[in-house]
């Protein structure tokens, strides 16, 4: 009689436990087992760190830094030196998730040479595992370049917020013909190479055609609940940004929390009740 060991289980893709990081062989898996998954931006270690820990499989280095960390009012000025040393910093705070770099306007529009050398800069100085670009077809030559250098590439269709000014606003994407248009950069991308696409701010029945058209997951940001994933700026997510999108739930309200920090450490403070002798040294 003969014994075989049982096979192994696949494991989760958010809350997973493992000690290597998910990749894109794991992404692709989970659409094959039609298995949803978050993804949340960061910016630093210590949030890293906390999603990480939390389960979240894939982190993204967004080029909205340019408005929760620099204070811009749009993603266009922030610059490929600003977001490294930010993306480094999610790299050395997480174990476990997939880190994806964000390629900011201007880095990879220009061309092929410069979209690679971009990519490949935010790989080798930082440690990302995979980057971002906005755009379809147009940016096909810079996508192709990548994959075939080695780089996992995420594709960004619908609103792309680096494209703000041509969109004349924050409007929604991909209604009527625009659809049949957005369709066919997402199997662009699918045949590219990219291992996903981000659909931010089209209408939730297209959104569903793409996902189902794709072999590749599709990642829904304002996008319907029929995308193998969804993503949202932390700071949104968590209560922190005064004013969000339709598409943003809360799930925590940080700003008063800590507000409230705030203001009792400065009430300590200025009242004599802090520092008292258990945090001082003896």
């Amino acid at each position: 009689m003969s014994s075989s060991a049982p096979l192994a289980q696949p494991t989760a893709l958010y809350g997973g436990k493992s000690n290597r990081r998910v990749t894109v062989r794991d992404i692709a898996a989970a659409k094959e087992r039609r298995e949803k998954w978050p993804m949340l931006t960061a910016y630093d270690a210590l949030t890293a760190r906390v999603f990480d820990e939390a389960g979240i499989p894939v982190l993204l280095v967004g080029d909205s830094a340019a408005m929760v960390v620099y204070g811009y009012d749009s993603t266009i000025p922030v610059t490929v030196d600003d977001l490294i040393p930010l993306t480094a910093a999610v790299v050395r705070g997480s174990k476990r998730a997939m880190v994806v770099a964000d390629l900011p306007f201007g880095s990879y529009q220009t061309g092929v040479a410069d979209g690679l050398a971009t990519a490949t800069r935010f790989l080798k100085e930082t440690g990302a595992h995979a980057v971002k670009l906005e755009g379809g077809r147009r940016v096909l030559p810079q996508a192709e370049a990548m994959v075939a250098a080695g780089i996992p590439v995420m594709g960004h269709l619908g609103l792309t917020p680096q494209s703000v000014n041509v969109f004349g606003g924050y409007r929604v994407q991909g209604r009527g013909q625009a659809g049949d248009e957005l369709m066919a950069d997402a199997k662009a991308l699918e045949a590219a190479g990219a291992f996903a696409v981000v659909l931010e701010c089209v209408p939730e029945e297209l959104a569903a055609k793409v996902t189902a058209s794709l072999s590749i997951p599709t990642i829904g940001i304002g996008a319907g609940d029929n995308t193998d994933a969804q993503v949202l700026v932390w700071q949104d997510m968590a209560g922190l940004t005064p004013h969000t999108a339709k598409f943003v739930k809360k799930y925590a309200d940080l700003q008063t929390v800590l507000g409230d920090a705030a203001r009792q450490y400065a009430e300590e403070v200025v009242g004599g009740t802090f520092p008292t002798s258990e945090h001082a040294y003896h």
